[in-house]
Parts: C-alpha cells; sequence; structure tokens
C-alpha cells in the first residue's frame, strides 16, 4: 500500500523555491499528487498531497527538506495524510469564476455563502489585491463545484452579488 503525507512549505518568497522543492521530492521518489503554491505578500506557501515510495516516511521527508539551501528560513512540515487522497465528485471543478473591481470588505465571506446555499463546494480560491501602479484591482477567483441542477440559479445569484457590489464578474465552465 502506497503511504501519503502532506508536505507543507511556507517561508520567504524566492526564484527557485518550486524547483527546489519539487527537485528534492523526486529525488526522493515521492509522486505529486494535488499541489498548490502561491506567492503570498514577500512570503510563498507550497503545499503538497505526497505518494511517498516505500520505506520512505514523512518524518524522513521532512527532514531532507529542512537540508534544501532554498528552503532556510522557511517552517516545513511533511505529515502523514489522513485523509482520501482521490477527490469525490464535489472535489472537481465545474466553473471558475473571476470577480473583479474595488476592494470590497466581505466579498469572499458572501460568495461563500451563496456557494454554500447552492450545495456548491469551492475546491480553489484565490484572492488578490494588485499594486496600485497596477490600479488596485481586486481580483477573486473560485474554482467550485456547482451541483448541475443548482448551476443556473447559483451562477445568477453570484452574477447579482457581484453586480449589486459595483464589481465585474466573468463564469467559465471548466473543461476538467
Amino acid at each position: 500500500m502506497v503511504s501519503i503525507a502532506l508536505v507543507s512549505v511556507l517561508g520567504p518568497d524566492r526564484v527557485g523555491l518550486v524547483a527546489a522543492i519539487a527537485d528534492h521530492l523526486f529525488g526522493a521518489g515521492v509522486n505529486l499528487r494535488d499541489t498548490a503554491f502561491a506567492a503570498l505578500g514577500s512570503g510563498a506557501e507550497f503545499v503538497a498531497v505526497c505518494e511517498l515510495p516505500e520505506g520512505v516516511t514523512a518524518q524522513e521527508l521532512e527532514t531532507g527538506l529542512k537540508q534544501v539551501p532554498e528552503l532556510e528560513g522557511a517552517e516545513i512540515r511533511a505529515v502523514p495524510y489522513a485523509f482520501d487522497p482521490s477527490p469525490g465528485p464535489t472535489g472537481n471543478v465545474s466553473h471558475r469564476i473571476t470577480i473583479s473591481g474595488g476592494d470590497q470588505l466581505g466579498l469572499v465571506a458572501r460568495l461563500s455563502e451563496v456557494f454554500k446555499q447552492y450545495a456548491a463546494n469551492i475546491v480553489r480560491l484565490e484572492a488578490r489585491k494588485l499594486p496600485e501602479e497596477n490600479g488596485g484591482l481586486y481580483v477573486t477567483r473560485f474554482a467550485v463545484f456547482v451541483p448541475p441542477e443548482q448551476a443556473g440559479l447559483c451562477l445568477a445569484t453570484v452574477r447579482n452579488t457581484a453586480g449589486t457590489m459595483g464589481l465585474d464578474c466573468q463564469i467559465e465552465e471548466s473543461l476538467l
């Protein structure tokens, strides 16, 4: 049976960070499953569900990552993953939604409630305020699973919610 671990790295953002992490994991024989990376201000976060080769433990993986020079100053964690690594139906993205405009306090909370109301699952979420020299635009992207029978009402409510806040809303059906 394959051993599954969650690998998490939080530290200063720098060029080559993902390459260093991925190279170390590849060298250890690790197969990446669901993986996410984000620059967060001047920091960065890498998180991955990993299949460990036989004989490699999460603790050994963590110890090895702590020796990678590019990860100096980072918080590194590798722990056994207690959940099923295969997403269920609500883990599949049916729609990608981008909301943009001025910064709106409570936007993520309001839209999250809309998704909950229609039994839609947020699979990925990204929110970013662009620098003032780029217009100071606030952009929020949701990758969601919306049950087909709820899609029409859910997406109309999302558009209406964004519109009442003076925001632009773009919705794409996912090909995944």
